[in-house]
């Protein structure tokens, strides 16, 4: 009766425990890859860092943070998109797209700092999109994780600056020198007379002023023509004298 009754309540330990024991193992697996939509999304402005908290109004360059995310060869799809009030009216319109991996380790750690699976720094180009008064942009954020149990798909909203537009550096110009316009005539030079073609003195002919008077200036004058003369006549005479010789 008492073996009976031992054996019965020896049974049910190793039962217990056995259950105990494959709880134990089980319980490891279930936390790599629980079901469901895991994870979460932050976003991070400037300057970034890797705690867990959400910013909603950022500058233009800005982080999306990935938390707690299953672990495996997976992707999360990311859409920004302008939100309403931004622009006025109901569409919307589609500002980037991306796919970040975020299966590097399983989801412990949740949406704690020690979760974190993937940071990514976006700036995002609003075209001519009206901000608002504070020269903000409205934004939805849309990211579809692979690895989800059913429903993959978060959505964040959040309000974003646009980048200021770079002033152009002017370029410095360099101004050129005025040619020196050449010449299209060069004129000739006046050439120098010789000897040969030097105009000769002329000879005196007339009576210097004064001939009739009675000073003496008058008679040098006469006499100096007495003297030309009689040397024209003596010189006439030489010349006949040696023709006449010459023919002779």
């Amino acid at each position: 009766m008492h073996v009976a009754r031992l054996a019965r309540w020896t049974g049910r330990a190793v039962a217990i425990v056995g259950c105990v024991a494959l709880a134990g193992l089980a319980t490891p697996a279930f936390a790599q890859d629980p079901p469901g939509n895991n994870g979460t999304v932050k976003v991070d402005a400037e300057a970034f860092d890797d705690t867990s908290g959400n910013e909603p109004h950022v500058d233009c360059t800005f982080q999306i943070d990935f938390y707690g995310f299953n672990k495996g060869d997976l992707n999360a799809h990311v859409t920004f998109e302008s939100q309403p009030p931004t622009p006025t009216g109901p569409d919307s319109v589609l500002l980037l797209e991306d796919d970040i991996f975020i299966g590097e380790d399983d989801n412990s750690g949740g949406g704690s700092q020690a979760g974190l699976d993937a940071s990514e720094t976006y700036t995002l180009d609003f075209g001519d999109i009206e901000p608002n008064n504070k020269g903000e942009f409205h934004v939805k954020l849309t990211i579809n994780a692979e690895g989800s149990k059913g429903a993959d798909v978060k959505h964040k909203v959040f309000w974003a600056k646009a980048c200021p537009t770079p002033t152009p550096t002017p370029t410095p110009t360099t101004a050129k020198p005025t040619p020196t316009p050449t010449p299209t005539h060069t004129p000739k030079a006046t050439p120098t007379p010789t000897e040969s073609t030097k105009t000769p003195a002329p000879v005196p002919t007339a009576v210097p002023g004064g001939a009739g008077g009675s000073d003496g200036g008058s008679g040098a004058g006469l006499v100096g023509l007495v003297l030309a003369t009689g040397g024209a006549v003596a010189g006439t005479a030489a010349i006949a004298r040696r023709r006449f010789l010459h023919d002779s």
